[in-house]
């Protein structure tokens, strides 16, 4: 372990940071996008910092009334009602999210693919339900992200398949922290960290010093399987313990293989380590759903994106950049 990090982020031992004995840390946690959204950023000035925290929130709460698949009245609720009756026309910020998800559908040969939800809307981790395999053979057919059919002149969507849904769970709280971090830079942020879930995006450093971000252990919350010095960068995490519940000594979750609509078992987390958010998010779910060795032959081909995966023996696992 000693030798991991070796020489993955030098620059670390070359940060200095002067401040002004006039500034603070502003913090603030909320409930929004069904998940914990955390912000720590600094600031000189009180009324920026307050303001600034509060425009992450906002942030998260546009993304959530955009995407959720949750909220009847969202942009992507309308989608998934309408779209394999004819094409319907969608936001610009929605219409290059979901085009920018089935390259990425491409790029992993279907391990991400936000159709998954075809199935997946069958489960309720809340109340321990699963579909029956009758009930996956009939909808399985609809995972593909192939039936997604764009049309950029008019910024419109059609299902090409009449069970097609979508969810851009494995992508859209990527996206909202990019958003935000975008935000913090516009309003002179130097130094931030914005969490939501298992996605956390740093800017900067912790003044002078490198931030301490966890990877906790995906069998004890209480524990960290790697504590990691990032600047300047973004973590994702995916594992099997954020949405999830046993039945006959099983674990069922919400990371699902798009070929068989049934619950990823190869790995227990992975945590991706690269330069924007919305990609780390995606990237984590295709190596969940990939597995070790495809997972890392994929991560080892993607310039500036590494990754961290915990098998089901809880052995560690690293891409080749963590370990030369």
């Amino acid at each position: 372990m000693r030798n991991v990090f070796r020489g993955f982020y030098l620059l670390l031992v070359c940060v200095f940071f002067t401040t002004s004995s006039f500034g603070q840390w502003f913090e603030s946690k909320q409930g929004i996008m069904g998940t914990n959204i955390h912000v720590e950023l600094w600031s000189e000035s009180r009324a920026t910092g307050e303001a600034a925290t509060e425009a992450v929130m906002d942030e998260m709460r546009r993304i959530d009334r955009l995407m959720s698949p949750y909220k009847p009245t969202s942009e992507l609720s309308k989608l998934n009602a309408e779209a394999a009756f004819g094409p319907v026309v969608v936001s610009k910020e929605l219409f290059d999210l979901i085009s920018l998800s089935i390259e990425l559908s491409k790029e992993t040969q279907g391990a991400f693919d936000i159709t998954f939800a075809s199935v997946g809307f069958l489960y309720n981790y809340r109340e321990n339900k699963k579909p029956t395999q009758s009930s996956i053979r009939k909808l399985l057919s609809a995972i593909d992200y192939r039936h997604i059919q764009l049309t950029e002149l008019t910024h419109s969507i059609f299902f090409a398949h009449e069970n097609v849904k979508i969810d851009l769970g494995g992508i859209a709280k990527g996206h909202a922290i990019d958003n935000s971090i975008d935000i913090l830079q516009k309003m002179g942020i130097k130094h931030a960290l914005v969490t939501a879930g298992g996605d956390t995006r740093l800017l900067g450093n912790r003044l002078g010093k490198p931030w301490m971000v966890g990877i906790r252990d995906p069998r004890n919350k209480q524990k960290q399987a790697v504590v990691l010095p990032l600047v300047d960068i973004a973590l994702s995490t995916s594992g099997d313990y954020e949405r999830y519940f046993e039945e006959n000594g099983k674990r069922y979750h919400h990371i699902l293989s798009p070929k068989t609509g049934a619950s990823a078992h190869e790995v227990q987390s992975v945590s991706i380590i690269g330069p924007k958010s919305t990609l780390n998010d995606a990237l984590s779910t295709a190596v969940f759903v990939l597995g070790v060795q495809k997972g890392m032959d994929l991560l080892n081909r993607t310039p500036g994106y590494d990754g961290i995966v915990v098998d089901n023996s809880r052995k560690l696992h690293y891409s080749s950049a963590l370990i030369e």
